[in-house]
Formats: C-alpha cells, sequence, structure tokens
C-alpha cells in the first residue's frame, strides 16, 4: 500500500477581539460583564415573583418575565403532592405586556391562581407550555389568627448584588418558613434601571417564587422617564407595575402602591408616601374603620418620626398620625433614612434633644395608644443619627433585617444584623379595652458598631 503524506504550509491564525465588546453584546475577558448581557431576557422565565392581587386565603399571583419570542404564557397550579412526576397542574392562561427599557425590550407576564383552599400547599409552574421554569411551592393563608411570621426590610437601595443579598439571605436561613417579606421603598437606586431591577430579582433568587413580595415604593423607586428633560414629571418605576401584581383599590392614581389585605388576624396596609398624601387620608380611615382583623400593620416609606433633623416629615405627621392614633395600629414600619431607630417607653429615661422636644415629639411612644414605630436599613448605604432622642434603641452602619411573629394575642420583633446578631426585641401584647402592653426584651449587649462611612445623600 502506498502512503500518500500530505504538507500543508504553517498557518498562524490571528483571532481579532473588538476593543469594547458591549455595543455589540460580546463580552470581551477582563472587562466588567455588561448589564445588557447580564440582565438580558430568554425565552426561559426569570424573575419570578410572587405576590396577592386579592384574598391570600384562596388566591396567589405570580408575575414572571421572558424575551419578546414568548407571546403565549401559560401557569399551571395543583395542590402539591409526594411524588412529583404524578402532578397534574390547572393551565391558567397569563396576561402578557411588553415593556422597553434601558437594556433591553422583554414581556412581562402575570397569571393569578383563584379559588385555592385556605391552609394548604400549592405546586405551580410558569412558562409557555413547552419551556417550563421549575415546580415552587406556596402555601395560602388560613381563614383562622394562625400564628405566622414575617421579615420586614429596610431600604436596599444600593450594591443590591453585592451587600444586600447576603441580608436577605441571612434573614430566609432565620426565618425560612416566612408568610411573606415586607420592604419599606427603595428597593432599588435608580427607578427606571433594569439592571438593577435584575440585580433586586437575583438576590433573594428564587426565594422571591415561593415566598410572596409585599412592596411599598419608596423615593428612588419615582424618577424622570426622561432624564434630559427638566421638565418631565416624576414617574413610578415602569417596571413596578409589570413585575408585581398588587391590590389596584386603593386611591386613583395609587393602583398597586397604595393597597391593603388581611392575613391570618392582621391587616397589612401599604402607603404610598411619595404623592398625593391628602388623597390617601379618607381612603385610610375607611381601611382602619372596616378593620376587623386584631392587628393593624401600616408600612410607607417616609417615617414620621425621622432619626434626621433635616429629614422631618412634618405635614405628613399631621395628615396621618392623627388616624394611627384614633385607630391604635399597632406597628408602623418604614425606611428612608438609613439608619436604625424604634420608639417605646422611655418614662423614667434620660433623653436629650432639644430639637425633638421642640417639636413636641420627644416622647413618640403614647402608652395610651401603643403604637411602635420603627425605621430600619438594609442595605449597605449609611446617614448619621442626628435626631434620635425619641427613640428607646438605635443603630447607625449597621444592616438589619426584622423578623415579626403574630401569634395570638402577641406581636413579637425582633431586630437582627447582617450577620444575625440579635439587635433589638420587644413583644407588644393586646389587652381587652385598653391599649396593647410593651413589653421591651432588649438584648444585654447595646453596643454600636463604630462608625466606618460617611453620611450618604439623598
Amino acid at each position: 500500500m502506498r502512503t500518500l503524506s500530505l504538507h500543508y504550509p504553517l498557518a498562524v491564525f490571528v483571532l481579532t477581539l473588538p476593543l469594547v465588546g458591549h455595543e455589540n453584546h460580546v463580552h470581551v475577558p477582563g472587562t466588567p460583564y455588561s448589564d445588557k448581557l447580564a440582565h438580558a431576557p430568554r425565552p426561559l422565565p426569570d424573575r419570578i415573583v410572587l405576590t396577592w392581587r386579592g384574598d391570600p386565603a384562596t388566591s396567589q399571583a405570580v408575575t414572571w418575565r421572558t424575551d419578546t419570542t414568548i407571546t403565549r404564557a401559560v401557569a399551571e397550579f395543583a395542590v402539591a403532592n409526594e411524588a412529583g412526576r404524578s402532578l397534574k397542574g390547572e393551565s391558567v392562561a397569563a396576561r402578557t405586556q411588553t415593556l422597553t427599557t434601558d437594556l433591553s425590550e422583554a414581556h412581562y407576564h402575570s397569571a393569578e391562581f383563584t379559588g385555592l383552599t385556605p391552609d394548604t400547599l400549592y405546586a405551580y409552574r410558569v412558562g409557555d407550555g413547552v419551556n417550563w421554569s421549575e415546580w415552587f411551592h406556596f402555601r395560602t393563608a388560613s381563614r383562622d389568627a394562625k400564628k405566622f411570621t414575617f421579615v420586614y426590610f429596610g431600604d436596599a437601595q444600593n450594591d443590591v448584588r453585592t451587600h444586600w443579598s447576603r441580608v436577605f439571605r441571612e434573614a430566609f436561613r432565620e426565618a425560612p418558613r416566612a408568610a411573606f417579606t415586607l420592604h419599606a421603598g427603595d428597593l432599588i437606586n435608580n427607578a427606571h434601571r433594569d439592571g438593577q431591577w435584575g440585580e433586586w430579582h437575583g438576590a433573594p433568587a428564587w426565594v422571591n417564587a415561593t415566598i410572596p413580595v409585599v412592596p411599598t415604593p419608596g423615593n428612588h423607586e419615582y424618577a424622570k422617564l426622561d432624564e434630559k428633560d427638566a421638565n418631565a414629571p416624576r414617574a413610578l418605576s415602569m417596571q413596578w407595575r409589570p413585575q408585581f401584581t398588587l391590590p389596584e383599590h386603593g386611591p386613583a392614581e395609587l393602583a398597586e402602591t397604595c393597597y391593603w389585605f388581611d392575613y391570618q388576624g392582621t391587616r397589612i396596609v401599604s402607603l404610598d408616601s411619595n404623592r398625593l398624601h391628602e388623597e390617601q387620608v379618607p381612603w385610610l380611615r375607611a381601611v382602619l374603620e372596616k378593620n376587623p382583623q386584631r392587628w393593624t400593620v401600616l408600612t410607607f416609606h417616609h417615617p414620621i418620626f425621622s432619626p434626621a433633623n433635616d429629614r422631618d416629615n412634618p405635614k405628613l405627621r399631621a395628615l396621618w398620625k392623627p388616624l394611627i392614633d384614633e385607630f391604635k395600629v399597632d406597628l408602623v414600619l418604614t425606611g428612608h433614612d438609613h439608619t436604625y431607630a424604634r420608639s417605646g417607653d422611655m418614662a423614667g429615661r434620660a433623653r436629650v434633644g432639644s430639637v425633638n422636644a421642640a417639636k413636641g415629639y420627644n416622647q413618640v411612644y403614647d402608652p395610651a395608644i401603643g403604637t411602635v414605630y420603627v425605621v430600619s436599613v438594609s442595605g449597605p448605604k449609611m446617614y448619621d443619627l442626628m435626631s434620635d432622642a425619641w427613640a428607646v434603641r438605635t443603630a447607625e452602619d449597621t444592616q438589619l433585617f426584622q423578623i415579626i411573629t403574630v401569634d395570638g394575642g402577641e406581636l413579637r420583633y425582633e431586630a437582627r444584623t447582617a450577620t444575625n446578631r440579635l439587635y433589638d426585641a420587644f413583644t407588644l401584647r393586646k389587652r381587652e379595652g385598653r391599649a396593647n402592653e410593651l413589653l421591651e426584651t432588649l438584648p444585654v449587649e447595646t453596643r454600636r458598631p463604630p462608625k466606618t462611612t460617611p453620611a450618604g445623600s439623598l
């Protein structure tokens, strides 16, 4: 057999990479990965988040995102079982809308499961009928006033992927069976920036798809749609309503930012402290007057008692506090000031604070009313404490999450640091015909961490 020998000249192949790959949506090794690539939508569902639009005992809403090739979206749900392959899901058609952001065009889909059985574990998945997410679980609320826990976060806002994610995950480790997570505004920093919303969805990851989210908007959820137009009005984040399916029973123009729902003996009320404050007064009165629940929790972004003397909200306090007092609201959860401050019974405690005294709220906690006010921060952006004489417990430069448990006639509250150190605690106890009894259960350790960062800005 003759051997055929082939001789090829030596070839040199040179691969030329673009100097800047982002314009071509190609990543260049050794350069930052672009937001456009990192947060690009795909045919597969992402940013899956549970919320409520109706009764938590009999319904559940879910929202998710895909790219624009997906024009038919569906969700399937079934009572959860112990043999996954035998799940037979009931199909629900989703509503789809197109959203064009600074990074991409995407489709947002929302579906609502209704007619559910209270206090029941369900499985669900979302997709296009062919390409599906994994199956997730959620549990409907009980019709009875059963014990439950929820997690409250102050502002996440900045460095969400880098520094807020560990706070959220530590909170989940502490309360893995939480009924919901409550976010008191400033979830991100720039209202319409899709990359920041991508980080916010990414930090909790799959947890948002199994523990419902209760968000209230902060000032950073409002911004000009056209940043170059000096006269452009501030608008709610373009992502807010497409990505959260929330009740629409609030005042006109405040759909899905001002709302309420009942959960196992507790009424949760979200107010929009960014605008239309007066319009919310009659609405809030009606919500509180017709409240059959034993407990009432309010959340809004701007505190009516601020730990910063240059960020006081006297007009908001004058409008909303009379209703809070009249109906003896139990707990008010806020953010905005990037510190921690919590009101309590300071009778017999020597506190200084001429500014607070002059404003008439040196003693915020009124034993005849019993409302406790909290300002907290979960992200890494920090401010100085400047007006904290009204508060029984404060912190600077400390990322926190709060675990709140409602159990019959008691509400137990814990504030924990990013390392899960117990920082603050109290119990509210219901008393027939009287205001709540406040039981301070502060941890022995009360040392503040040393100040390490300069005060932030709006």
